[in-house]
């Protein structure tokens, strides 16, 4: 019982957490997808004890993007330490800190996807859209094919065997997540145009890339 009782409290979202969108944070991930990461092996072992200060050391592991892989959809790391952060819901500077960290790619990658399911249109857009900057190489898992015996994870080979990867760039994977309905096997919240937001004021004018800002500069 008492065994039960500790999993049950280690699946709990944090007390003092604030609803988003109307809901439990945890609850922006579907049920079923909820009940296979707590009986996923990883989450057991290296979610248990996580906290928002410790989560960013456990993403620097990371090495690869995606939500689930195989016949029967396992949950990868990646989603799970998702859900771990929707648990604890981490202060917004801790979340902007994995934004900006250049070094660990899928921290920034991690980052990218929470702000986009949590924050307000106006922060997804703000801290988003420089991140369409990054043209870094991606390892996305998909599941699709069985990964050949160089592509498999020798450490936890019964995760990979049936993981293929296809590579995916960080530019397009932040303009995914900005227009499209789903990203990473996940329905994500429904986020208002960019233009009807400047129509409105929210946002101030259209995004200025990189390109435009140093035409900008010459002239």
């Amino acid at each position: 019982r008492r065994g039960s009782e500790s999993l049950r409290m280690a699946n709990a979202t944090v007390v003092d957490a604030i609803s988003v969108h109307g809901t439990n944070p945890q609850y922006l991930l579907e049920k079923i997808l909820r009940a296979k990461i707590y009986n996923d092996n990883y989450w057991k072992e290296h979610c248990f004890a996580l906290t928002s200060e410790t989560l960013v050391e456990r993403a620097m592991e990371l090495d690869h993007i995606g939500g689930t892989f195989g016949g029967n959809k396992k949950p990868t790391p990646f989603i799970c330490l998702l859900l771990k952060m929707l648990q604890l819901q981490p202060e917004k500077d801790i979340v902007v800190e994995f934004l900006r960290n250049e070094e660990y790619k899928y921290v920034r990658a991690l980052g990218a996807v929470y702000m986009r399911m949590v924050g307000k249109p106006v922060d997804v857009y703000n801290y988003l859209e420089p991140l369409l900057n990054d043209y870094r190489k991606l390892r996305l898992i998909t599941g699709s094919k069985q990964a050949s015996h160089t592509d498999r994870n020798t450490k936890k080979p019964e995760r990979m065997a049936w993981a293929g990867f296809d590579v995916k760039h960080m530019d397009d994977f932040i303009d995914q997540l900005l227009t499209e309905p789903e990203n990473v096997d996940i329905a994500m919240p429904v986020l208002p145009k960019r233009m009807a937001l400047e129509d409105t004021g929210v946002l101030n004018g259209p995004r200025i890339s990189t390109l435009d800002q140093d035409l900008e500069d010459e002239e």
